[in-house]
């Protein structure tokens, strides 16, 4: 919260007066009127609002924009940016976010890794089901099925989400479903990486080995929704928030192979669950927050068990993260802030599913709203458009500093954690001794300029 810092830290006239946003209308609904120019805003324009920025729709007089995808596709190179100006999107964030170049880039690094001789780091790359892009590797994916004689696969169309497009297979007659015919010849270039709706011939379809042993919690399947900031690919500078939720299934999980039809005990998606009818949606919105998940599983297989668990999470941010690092376009204007989902497994292992580039910032409860509201806010203030900080820091609000240049960061040695993921978000007393902190240093250099 910057009012912190505008209290502690003079300035004539205050910084929040000087700076403009934009904000795209990423959600766009017809009121009860039905008048359909009628527009939303999600947790994020409440939040732009507070800091009292003034808002501006002029097309490039802005100190920040948060955009959306197409945009940054449409315009970001035909546009000059001043050295204050950012934005939310990195060009090709594609890269790391559309499911089949995800795999494409993971596996091209195991593959460096290994021909380098480095195994241990190669190893650190199995951190996605077994997967294979269709129809390009249909034939590759049809031998590694039969290695699994009644083992389960999940479809996921490359180009949708919310849960889209999803079906699950334990036949290969089954992928009848997503062929609709049977020119499978090479595609034609697109000119957006992202646009698989105007592609001929069948969509384009990631296969993955279902995880059947899933953990559970009161009998329901789960996953993870975390939240990642990268400031930077060169250097690469990640920091990731300790916050972030459990999605859960409304239905008790099932594995019977007989009705895999039944997509409500798999998919954990909001936009799946939304449509279950239990009244205990409504409550929860399907969510549980992820200090209380790692507090319960503490409690039920101990410290050293969830340590290990919640580092491996953010080995794999970090690894997957340095696979698209070389090829993805770094530009000093560009941020982004992922959604990464991740799955649990009975050994507990974490999995990763995907990674988004636009994470839902919508609330379905007022604890969803407080959590997103907390989340966007730090990260404003991470972003630093009103020149407060120096850039050292290792903790900004409920973001903490994992990754810079090759170093790793984490609680001191000895801590009872070995993650921040999960432990308590104290992010305003934080930010009030920060903020105190930097009024302090400042003064000090005030009174050095005039002595000197």
């Amino acid at each position: 919260m910057s009012e912190y810092f505008r209290k502690l830290v003079k300035r004539d006239p205050p910084p929040a007066a000087l700076i403009r946003f934009r904000c795209a209308k990423l959600h766009r609904v017809a009121s009860a009127s039905g008048d359909s120019k009628d527009s939303e805003y999600n947790t994020i324009y409440d939040v732009l609002k507070s800091r009292g920025w003034k808002e501006t729709d002029v097309d490039t007089e802005w100190n920040i924009f948060w955009t959306d995808k197409d945009w940054i596709h449409s315009f970001f190179d035909k546009i000059h940016l001043d050295p204050h100006q950012h934005v939310n999107h990195f060009l090709n964030h594609y890269e790391l976010t559309r499911k089949d170049l995800l795999v494409k880039n993971m596996k091209r690094m195991k593959r460096l890794c290994e021909k380098e001789g480095r195994l241990e780091e190669a190893a650190r790359y199995n951190i996605c089901p077994i997967t294979f892009v269709v129809p390009q590797e249909y034939n590759m994916f049809v031998e590694e099925f039969k290695k699994w004689t009644g083992s389960t696969w999940i479809m996921k169309p490359v180009g949708r989400s919310q849960g889209a497009g999803i079906f699950l297979i334990n036949k290969l007659a089954q992928t009848q479903q997503w062929k609709p015919k049977q020119d499978w010849g090479p595609s034609q270039t697109k000119k957006d990486p992202e646009d698989e709706e105007s592609r001929e011939g069948p969509e384009l379809y990631v296969v993955q080995k279902y995880v059947e042993s899933p953990l559970l919690i009161g009998g329901k399947k789960f996953d993870m929704r975390l939240y990642v900031c990268v400031m930077s690919y060169q250097p690469l500078t990640v920091y990731m928030h300790r916050g972030g939720f459990c999605r859960f299934s409304m239905s008790r999980y099932s594995s019977d192979k007989s009705d895999l039809s039944n997509l409500g005990s798999h998919l954990t998606n909001v936009a799946v669950q939304k449509h279950s009818g239990k009244a205990a949606y409504k409550r929860t919105g399907a969510k549980w927050d992820v200090n209380m998940m790692k507090s319960y599983l503490v409690t039920l297989v101990g410290m050293e068990t969830v340590n290990r668990m919640m580092s491996d999470i953010e080995a794999i941010v970090i690894h997957s993260l340095l696979s698209v690092q070389k090829v993805m376009i770094n530009d000093k204007h560009c941020f982004e802030l992922y959604g990464y989902d991740i799955l649990i497994d009975t050994d507990y292992k974490p999995w990763l599913l995907e990674v988004n580039a636009s994470p839902s910032l919508t609330a379905n409860t007022m604890a969803d709203y407080d959590m997103k509201f907390g989340l966007l806010d730090d990260l404003l203030t991470l972003i630093d458009i009103e020149k407060y900080l120096t850039g050292s820091e290792l903790q900004i609000g409920g973001f903490d500093l994992l990754y810079r240049d090759g170093m790793r960061f984490g609680p001191p040695e000895g801590s009872q954690h070995t993650s921040y993921l999960g432990c308590q978000n104290n992010r305003l007393s934080q930010l009030e001794r920060l903020a105190k902190t930097r009024a302090w240093e400042l003064r000090k250099e005030r009174q050095g300029s005039k002595e000197g």
